[in-house]
């Protein structure tokens, strides 16, 4: 029988719902040792709703032999020095995205993880739901053909008291607003399906809709080294939100994945549909409003990749490549950006 996985949970706010519904559910292989947080408010709400053991200190968590991976939910601006301390403690590391506030700090952060010999894979769950999965089978098969064009929308809807809390939506703790918040998943995802485009040329804008630093507003046109073309939408003013949107037309056929539910349409006349399931979105006034399901497949392949010392289907060195291309669309202001 496979060694179970300890864990320690660094961080317990608000992403750490999902996850702690995921490793109750994993309890066959893996064992949640540790969960930190420095606000005793914290500690006692995630203990009663879990179950889970808690601690006041992360020295505790970092000093525990039995610790093999810290699972790490803080806001983006701690993660680069809680990952130094995990690799120089031996730990493996699950990071929830983005990586860091900056794509300099996110590359020395990998940098820190791979000299040290750790296994880092990043939260970015859109990769493990059925319909993302069931698409990616179908590029890498070749049914699409040749990408003609890929666009991927991600229209979301966050009230003002969501920006009220503070630091969110700030450069300081978060790196920004909608793109390395929420569109994130979705631009993982085009990335993991079509890779990067060769160039950008964006625009980003904080709309009257909200009172934040950055920006609820983006959009960006790309161009693949192969001549095919893109197109990003993103914001957080949709109201009342809707699902995330990824279309991929090629040479053979078209795919729409709506969320969670995919339809492809192929020029010798197959039609391939995978009906959305219930697991939800969280695009709209709840943000975790949405299953644990995806994210329980990503922990299931972490802990492969810790047991196996293989490499995360997410892993830090791969996910650098949508933080440079969201680096790219803040950078652009409408002037084209070489990836």
């Amino acid at each position: 029988m496979t060694k179970k996985l300890g864990i320690g949970m660094i961080g317990l706010g608000m992403a750490s719902l999902p996850h702690a519904r995921a490793l109750l559910n994993l309890q066959e292989r893996i064992e949640v040792l540790h969960a930190f947080s420095p606000s005793t408010e914290r500690r006692a709400a995630f203990a009663a709703a879990h179950g889970l053991p808690t601690t006041d200190t992360l020295d505790a968590v970092l000093a525990d032999p039995r610790v093999d991976a810290v699972l790490v939910l803080t806001p983006p601006n701690t993660h680069l020095d809680i990952v130094e301390r995990a690799a120089a403690a031996g730990k493996h590391v699950l990071l929830e995205k983005p990586i860091e506030v900056t794509l300099a700090r996110a590359e020395r952060l990998v940098e820190v993880a791979e000299a040290a010999g750790t296994i880092l894979a990043i939260v970015l769950q859109n990769r493990f739901r059925p319909a993302g999965i069931e698409l990616q089978r179908l590029v890498a098969a070749g049914r699409l053909g040749r990408l003609v064009h890929a666009a991927a929308r991600t229209s979301y809807w966050r009230p003002q008291s969501y920006y009220d809390e503070p630091g969110r939506g700030t450069l300081a703790r978060d790196g920004g607003g909608v793109l390395l918040t929420q569109a994130i998943h979705n631009l993982d995802l085009m990335i993991s399906l079509v890779g990067l485009p060769q160039t950008v040329t964006g625009f980003v804008a904080t709309s009257p809709v909200h009172t934040m630093e950055g920006e609820d507003m983006a959009t960006a046109s790309l161009r693949f080294a192969d001549g095919a073309l893109g197109s990003i939408s993103a914001t957080t003013c949709a109201f009342p939100g809707y699902p995330d949107v990824l279309e991929l037309i090629g040479a053979h056929g078209t795919a729409l994945l709506e969320g969670t539910r995919l339809a492809v349409r192929l020029h010798d006349g197959t039609a391939i549909d995978r009906a959305a399931d219930d697991s939800g979105s969280g695009s709209g006034t709840d943000p975790m409003g949405f299953s644990s399901q995806a994210h329980q497949a990503l922990i299931l392949d972490f802990a492969d990749a810790v047991a196996t010392g293989g490499k995360p289907a997410a892993s830090g060195r791969d996910v650098l490549q949508v933080h440079s291309l969201i680096a790219a669309i803040l950078q652009s202001r409408g002037q084209p950006i070489g990836l």
